[in-house]
């Protein structure tokens, strides 16, 4: 062992006794790799932005969820008005 080489760590070739599937089984995965691509590991923002966007583009909304979630943030920025006391009249021309 030398003075300037550091030690490395012994490989084995361990195999599971009872593991009859294919691939790696101590490969750790999302759970929607497979159904979306926003999930792999892309580097950079620009890239994760584009492809959360064509994500976002191409799977269409079955559910509803994008007008339930525009109802709920409409509904709490009323409700902070209300709360603060805003009045609206001032968006009105003063007849």
């Amino acid at each position: 062992m030398g003075i300037l080489h550091t030690r490395k760590n012994k490989k084995y070739s361990y195999t599971p006794r009872y593991y009859k599937g294919e691939g790696n089984p101590y490969e750790l995965k999302h759970k929607f790799d497979e159904y979306r691509v926003t999930a792999s590991s892309n580097k950079g923002l620009k890239t994760k932005l584009n492809n959360a966007l064509d994500d976002y583009k191409h799977n269409e909304d079955r559910s509803g969820a994008n007008r339930r979630v525009l109802i709920i943030v409409a509904v709490f920025i009323l409700l902070f008005l209300f709360i603060i006391d805003f009045d609206l009249s001032i968006f009105y021309p003063n007849s």
